[in-house]
């Protein structure tokens, strides 16, 4: 009877405090916790998960993703002229006198990348009677091939197979696959992961990525087949890093999920900055291309220690495997788990099991609808910009291993900063300042990319930009995982990577757009995203401090006592919890202890 009686007291003690700080039970109350904390939730096997799944995955899994733009790169190319052999002109000077002139994406006048004057060269016998007067004005498309500058690549995928001037949609519409194909692979491996496990779509996305790109290096002669090859990657891409970041998150500390999120956007910006200094060494695009895949097939030797996520078992009313899943936890962790499948049922007895209808059920209210609108819209703005910029560092003057390698290097002091503004100021304020000073720094470039005297500027403005991109990125990544429930959290990640690659298709017309007609083009369009992104992000609610939610109920009312103009609070201090779960109780008992 007393015991009764104490735990009525700290039920109602709980839940004075958390009415005081205008909070709902469901946002701070996680039975699934305390079992953790059972299994170890801050051990050994969350580091080891951490490295080898999070973010060893992440890095091999940006090279299998990103090699593609760096191979398919193209350099600058022109007609083949004969008979520069029968003088003493420079290639430059060579350059003037056989190839008309056209403008650049800045304007300027250079000479022709797919057109030469229709007249043979090599039957001129005296260069030093002949003058330009004589030459046609007549022009043709390249009758002898092109030559390449070979300054960077010794080869490329399109230097290998001439896609330029007829063909220069080649390249494009590779990454127009790769978006398209994107979409398609998130809706469905999205629900697969809600659906069916976290622990099969991963198998099925290492191996399809890995074959995928493998294959795909030996189809280059078929363009057909390499853009069956590409599709393949593009299917499971996404999903290849967001189930071992979604179990991650599942099975650690609340405190640790900004972490988890860290450590694979390290992982990324690793490997992103290591590729291109691979090619640049290589200088040959198939022996890089094979380095860079490879590792993501490697992945698969540490297979046994994957795991399902125990709290989607629970989640399905799975509670043996969940057991058997906790004591692999355990097991590592040094610690022993002697919850019964019994015990598990009485914790969970009073959830109902929910009925969901795929992504539809994230429209569920008025409330979940408006989240999932404006997360999708905030995906949507990082993915054009995000590709937009990769695409275009390989168009910029320069170096550009080096182009590529700063975008890439800036990306890990932004992820420091993303989580230590996400950590001590919120989610929802990192996100919308830094849409914000995005979009201001487009402003510059708007009015002075085409002045070859802001080059470098430029160069500097668009690397501040993508710093800026991928403080978003980490925070809407995290926001993301965090407001969706466990029964529909891949496939809240999955709508919002679908939505994203969706509008992504633009990027690689952006891109095209920026290089052949105007450079400023694709700074217009993304400015203006920015500034909407920014201002969309404000009416997100705030995830720090919150506990994951685990019920659609739990999700349509998340945020509801949020503050528009406030900063988060820290959590009860942990001796002043809900104590209204009282299944849970004997967990924290010394008896009971590991």
């Amino acid at each position: 009877m007393k015991d009764k009686l104490e735990e009525s007291n700290n039920s109602r003690k709980a839940s004075s405090l958390v009415h005081e700080m205008d909070l709902d039970e469901s946002e701070v109350n996680d039975p699934f916790q305390a079992l953790m904390e059972k299994a170890g939730n801050h051990g050994r096997y969350q580091t080891l998960y951490n490295y080898v799944f999070v973010s060893g995955l992440a890095f091999a899994g940006a090279m299998v993703y990103m090699n593609i733009i760096l191979a398919l790169n193209i350099p600058d190319h022109w007609c083949t002229v004969p008979g520069r052999e029968q003088t003493d002109f420079t290639l430059d000077e060579w350059r003037e006198l056989t190839l008309p002139k056209m403008k650049d994406n800045r304007g300027k006048l250079t000479p022709h990348n797919c057109e030469m004057f229709d007249m043979n060269f090599t039957q001129i016998t005296d260069w030093s009677t002949w003058n330009i007067s004589q030459r046609t004005n007549q022009t043709t498309v390249c009758q002898n091939g092109w030559s390449y500058d070979t300054t960077w690549y010794d080869s490329t995928i399109p230097t290998e197979q001439n896609w330029i001037c007829a063909k220069d949609l080649f390249v494009t519409n590779v990454f127009v696959v790769g978006r398209v194909t994107e979409v398609v692979g998130s809706f469905i491996f999205g629900q697969m992961g809600d659906s069916l496990g976290r622990r099969l779509v991963y198998y099925i996305s290492v191996v399809s990525c890995s074959v995928g790109r493998l294959a795909s290096i030996l189809c280059t002669g078929s363009y057909t087949w390499f853009l069956i090859m590409s599709g393949i990657v593009g299917l499971t891409v996404n999903s290849l890093f967001q189930s071992p970041q979604i179990i991650g998150m599942e099975i650690s500390r609340e405190e640790d999920r900004s972490r988890i999120a860290f450590f694979q956007s390290v992982g990324w910006s690793v490997g992103t900055t290591l590729m291109p200094l691979l090619f640049w060494w290589l200088r040959q695009w198939n022996s890089f291309m094979w380095l860079s895949s490879l590792p993501t097939a490697m992945v698969l030797i540490f297979s046994k220690y994957v795991i399902e996520s125990p709290r989607w078992l629970i989640s399905k009313r799975r509670f043996r495997e969940a057991i058997v899943q906790f004591k692999k936890i355990a097991k590592i962790n040094g610690r022993t788990f002697d919850v019964t499948e019994k015990e598990l049922t009485e914790i969970y007895i009073r959830d109902n099991r929910e009925v969901t209808f795929g992504m539809a059920s994230l429209f569920n209210g008025w409330r979940l609808a408006r989240n999932t609108i404006i997360m999708g819209f905030s995906w949507c703005v990082v993915a054009v910009s995000y590709f937009t910029l990769v695409l275009f560092t390989t168009q910029m003057a320069g170096n550009p291993f080096l182009n590529f390698l700063y975008q890439s290097i800036v990306e890990i002091p932004a992820y420091i900063l993303g989580r230590y503004f996400g950590d001590k100021y919120g989610r929802r304020f990192t996100n919308s300042v830094s849409f914000l000073f995005a979009f201001f720094t487009c402003l510059p470039i708007v009015f002075y990319a085409r002045d070859d005297r802001y080059v470098s500027l430029m160069i500097y403005l668009a690397t501040f930009i993508k710093f800026l991109n991928a403080v978003t990125f980490f925070t809407v990544n995290l926001q993301c995982l965090e407001i969706y429930p466990t029964c529909m959290r891949q496939t809240g990640l999955a709508l919002g990577t679908i939505l994203a690659n969706a509008v992504g298709v633009l990027a690689p017309y952006l891109v095209y757009m920026g290089t052949t007609v105007d450079i400023c083009a694709p700074y217009y369009i993304l400015g203006t995203l920015f500034l909407l992104a920014g201002i969309g992000a404000l009416f997100l609610p705030e995830t720090l401090h919150k506990k994951l939610p685990d019920t659609m109920e739990e999700a349509t009312n998340f945020g509801r006592h949020d503050k528009f103009f406030s900063l988060p609070k820290a959590p009860v201090a942990q001796d002043k919890k809900l104590a209204s779960e009282p299944e849970l109780t004997k967990l924290n008992q010394p008896a009971f202890g590991p």
